[in-house]
Protein backbone atom coordinates (compact mmCIF):
# COMPACT_ATOMS: atom_id res chain seq x y z
CA UNK A 1 0.00 0.00 0.00
CA UNK A 2 1.38 3.33 -0.39
CA UNK A 3 -0.33 6.73 0.75
CA UNK A 4 -0.89 10.26 -1.33
CA UNK A 5 -2.22 13.59 -1.06
CA UNK A 6 -4.58 14.76 -3.43
CA UNK A 7 -4.78 18.59 -3.44
CA UNK A 8 -7.52 20.93 -5.07
CA UNK A 9 -5.41 21.90 -8.04
CA UNK A 10 -4.61 18.17 -8.95
CA UNK A 11 -8.43 17.17 -9.12
CA UNK A 12 -8.99 17.61 -12.17
CA UNK A 13 -5.84 15.26 -13.29
CA UNK A 14 -7.07 12.06 -10.54
CA UNK A 15 -10.88 12.21 -10.99
CA UNK A 16 -10.58 8.34 -11.25
CA UNK A 17 -9.11 8.81 -7.72
CA UNK A 18 -11.67 11.21 -6.61
CA UNK A 19 -14.99 8.85 -7.58
CA UNK A 20 -13.09 6.14 -6.09
CA UNK A 21 -12.67 7.69 -2.91
CA UNK A 22 -16.31 8.74 -2.75
CA UNK A 23 -17.24 5.06 -3.40
CA UNK A 24 -15.46 4.00 -0.73
CA UNK A 25 -16.89 6.61 1.86
CA UNK A 26 -20.47 5.80 0.46
CA UNK A 27 -19.46 1.97 1.41
CA UNK A 28 -18.54 3.21 4.75
CA UNK A 29 -20.91 5.78 5.94
CA UNK A 30 -23.95 5.23 4.70
CA UNK A 31 -23.98 1.42 3.65
CA UNK A 32 -21.72 0.48 6.47
CA UNK A 33 -22.83 2.18 9.36
CA UNK A 34 -25.86 4.13 8.07
CA UNK A 35 -25.29 7.25 8.77
CA UNK A 36 -27.88 10.19 7.83
CA UNK A 37 -25.10 11.15 4.74
CA UNK A 38 -26.23 12.75 1.05
CA UNK A 39 -25.44 9.84 -1.52
CA UNK A 40 -25.44 10.62 -5.42
CA UNK A 41 -25.52 6.96 -6.96
CA UNK A 42 -22.99 5.15 -5.74
CA UNK A 43 -20.92 8.38 -3.86
CA UNK A 44 -20.88 10.00 -0.95
CA UNK A 45 -20.38 14.07 -1.21
CA UNK A 46 -21.56 16.49 1.39
CA UNK A 47 -20.89 20.52 0.87
CA UNK A 48 -17.39 20.65 2.49
CA UNK A 49 -15.89 18.26 -0.78
CA UNK A 50 -16.77 21.85 -2.68
CA UNK A 51 -14.33 24.02 -0.14
CA UNK A 52 -11.45 22.75 -1.73
CA UNK A 53 -10.08 20.34 0.75
CA UNK A 54 -7.16 17.81 0.92
CA UNK A 55 -7.34 14.08 0.48
CA UNK A 56 -5.22 11.95 2.00
CA UNK A 57 -5.75 8.20 -0.05
CA UNK A 58 -4.45 4.99 0.87
CA UNK A 59 -3.66 2.98 -2.33
CA UNK A 60 -3.08 -0.77 -3.10
CA UNK A 61 -0.32 -1.25 -5.14
CA UNK A 62 -3.37 -1.49 -8.57
CA UNK A 63 -4.39 2.05 -7.44
CA UNK A 64 -7.51 1.48 -5.68
CA UNK A 65 -8.59 3.53 -3.09
CA UNK A 66 -8.75 1.41 0.10
CA UNK A 67 -8.84 4.69 2.70
CA UNK A 68 -9.37 8.34 2.90
CA UNK A 69 -9.76 11.32 5.05
CA UNK A 70 -10.18 15.07 4.29
CA UNK A 71 -8.26 18.16 5.64
CA UNK A 72 -9.78 21.45 5.81
CA UNK A 73 -8.54 24.91 7.17
CA UNK A 74 -10.56 26.29 10.29
CA UNK A 75 -10.64 29.65 9.52
CA UNK A 76 -13.22 28.62 7.14
CA UNK A 77 -16.75 26.62 7.16
CA UNK A 78 -15.76 23.05 9.62
CA UNK A 79 -17.87 20.58 10.46
CA UNK A 80 -17.39 20.78 13.66
CA UNK A 81 -18.71 24.49 14.02
CA UNK A 82 -21.42 23.95 11.30
CA UNK A 83 -22.90 20.28 12.18
CA UNK A 84 -21.74 19.37 15.30
CA UNK A 85 -21.44 22.25 17.22
CA UNK A 86 -22.64 20.42 20.18
CA UNK A 87 -19.58 18.34 21.04
CA UNK A 88 -17.75 21.67 21.63
CA UNK A 89 -19.64 22.33 24.43
CA UNK A 90 -19.02 25.89 26.26
CA UNK A 91 -15.62 26.03 23.90
CA UNK A 92 -15.70 28.37 20.50
CA UNK A 93 -14.56 26.29 17.42
CA UNK A 94 -11.04 26.70 17.20
CA UNK A 95 -9.97 28.91 14.73
CA UNK A 96 -6.49 29.15 13.52
CA UNK A 97 -4.74 28.75 10.34
CA UNK A 98 -2.01 26.74 12.48
CA UNK A 99 -5.16 23.95 13.13
CA UNK A 100 -6.82 22.04 10.38
CA UNK A 101 -9.91 19.80 10.61
CA UNK A 102 -10.02 16.16 9.44
CA UNK A 103 -13.49 14.35 8.71
CA UNK A 104 -14.93 11.70 7.15
CA UNK A 105 -11.60 9.16 8.25
CA UNK A 106 -12.63 5.59 6.91
CA UNK A 107 -11.05 2.47 5.57
CA UNK A 108 -12.24 -0.49 3.95
CA UNK A 109 -10.86 -2.90 5.85
CA UNK A 110 -11.94 -6.40 3.85
CA UNK A 111 -9.83 -4.81 0.81
CA UNK A 112 -7.38 -3.96 2.99
CA UNK A 113 -6.81 -6.42 5.86
CA UNK A 114 -3.44 -6.36 6.72
CA UNK A 115 -2.70 -5.16 10.19
CA UNK A 116 0.39 -3.44 11.41
CA UNK A 117 2.56 -4.24 14.12
CA UNK A 118 0.62 -2.93 17.10
CA UNK A 119 -2.76 -4.92 16.02
CA UNK A 120 -4.19 -2.13 14.08
CA UNK A 121 -5.39 -1.86 10.43
CA UNK A 122 -2.09 -1.14 8.76
CA UNK A 123 -4.04 1.26 6.43
CA UNK A 124 -5.46 3.34 9.25
CA UNK A 125 -1.71 3.59 10.55
CA UNK A 126 -0.63 4.84 7.42
CA UNK A 127 -3.62 7.30 7.45
CA UNK A 128 -2.36 8.83 10.64
CA UNK A 129 1.14 8.93 9.49
CA UNK A 130 -0.21 11.09 6.77
CA UNK A 131 -1.94 13.76 8.97
CA UNK A 132 0.88 14.16 10.86
CA UNK A 133 3.35 15.05 7.63
CA UNK A 134 0.27 17.05 6.52
CA UNK A 135 0.46 19.21 8.89
CA UNK A 136 4.03 19.32 8.74
CA UNK A 137 3.92 20.45 5.41
CA UNK A 138 1.30 22.97 5.78
CA UNK A 139 3.03 24.40 8.54
CA UNK A 140 0.19 23.57 11.16
CA UNK A 141 0.28 22.40 14.69
CA UNK A 142 -2.81 20.63 15.55
CA UNK A 143 -6.12 18.76 13.85
CA UNK A 144 -9.41 18.90 15.42
CA UNK A 145 -11.62 16.22 14.25
CA UNK A 146 -15.13 14.59 15.03
CA UNK A 147 -14.55 11.16 16.02
CA UNK A 148 -16.23 8.32 18.50
CA UNK A 149 -14.91 6.57 21.40
CA UNK A 150 -13.93 3.54 19.22
CA UNK A 151 -11.60 5.57 17.40
CA UNK A 152 -10.33 7.49 20.52
CA UNK A 153 -9.22 4.11 22.01
CA UNK A 154 -7.17 3.26 18.57
CA UNK A 155 -5.46 6.66 18.59
CA UNK A 156 -4.12 5.42 22.09
CA UNK A 157 -3.15 2.31 21.25
CA UNK A 158 -1.35 3.96 18.41
CA UNK A 159 0.51 6.42 20.74
CA UNK A 160 -1.48 9.47 19.23
CA UNK A 161 -3.96 9.98 21.98
CA UNK A 162 -6.46 12.47 21.02
CA UNK A 163 -6.96 15.45 23.58
CA UNK A 164 -11.06 16.14 24.14
CA UNK A 165 -12.58 19.36 23.42
CA UNK A 166 -15.76 18.17 25.33
CA UNK A 167 -17.82 15.09 26.65
CA UNK A 168 -19.16 12.55 24.00
CA UNK A 169 -22.61 12.57 23.19
CA UNK A 170 -25.16 10.56 21.02
CA UNK A 171 -25.67 11.28 17.54
CA UNK A 172 -27.22 8.32 16.21
CA UNK A 173 -25.92 4.98 17.19
CA UNK A 174 -22.44 6.66 17.84
CA UNK A 175 -20.92 8.57 20.73
CA UNK A 176 -19.30 11.11 19.19
CA UNK A 177 -17.05 13.64 20.72
CA UNK A 178 -14.58 15.95 18.82
CA UNK A 179 -11.03 17.23 19.98
CA UNK A 180 -7.36 17.65 19.19
CA UNK A 181 -4.40 15.57 17.20
CA UNK A 182 -1.28 17.53 17.76
CA UNK A 183 1.66 17.52 15.52
CA UNK A 184 4.05 14.58 17.42
CA UNK A 185 7.17 13.20 16.30
CA UNK A 186 7.28 10.79 19.00
CA UNK A 187 3.77 9.25 17.54
CA UNK A 188 4.84 9.55 14.16
CA UNK A 189 7.99 7.73 14.95
CA UNK A 190 5.65 4.84 16.30
CA UNK A 191 3.14 5.01 13.64
CA UNK A 192 6.06 4.39 11.16
CA UNK A 193 7.56 1.74 12.84
CA UNK A 194 4.00 -0.31 13.42
CA UNK A 195 3.51 0.36 9.85
CA UNK A 196 6.97 -1.16 8.75
CA UNK A 197 8.01 2.04 7.44
CA UNK A 198 11.19 3.11 7.05
CA UNK A 199 10.68 7.02 5.52
CA UNK A 200 7.62 8.83 4.94
CA UNK A 201 4.08 7.31 4.60
CA UNK A 202 3.22 10.52 1.99
CA UNK A 203 4.21 9.92 -1.71
CA UNK A 204 3.77 12.10 -4.65
CA UNK A 205 0.31 11.04 -6.43
CA UNK A 206 2.51 10.74 -9.32
CA UNK A 207 4.88 7.82 -8.12
CA UNK A 208 1.71 6.35 -6.67
CA UNK A 209 -0.21 6.05 -10.13
CA UNK A 210 3.34 5.34 -11.90
CA UNK A 211 3.35 2.58 -9.05
CA UNK A 212 0.12 1.03 -9.38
Amino acid sequence: MLATALDHDLFGKHVDLLADMYRLRRNVFKDRLDWSVAVSGDMEVDLFDALNPTYLLVLTQDGAVVGSVRLLPTVGPTMLADTFPLLLGDRPMPRHEKILESSRFCVDTKRAPQLADNGINRATIMLFAAMIESLRMKNADSIVTVTDVRMERILRRAGWPLERLGSPHRIGQTMALAGYLHASETALQALYQAAGLVGPALVPVTSVRTAA
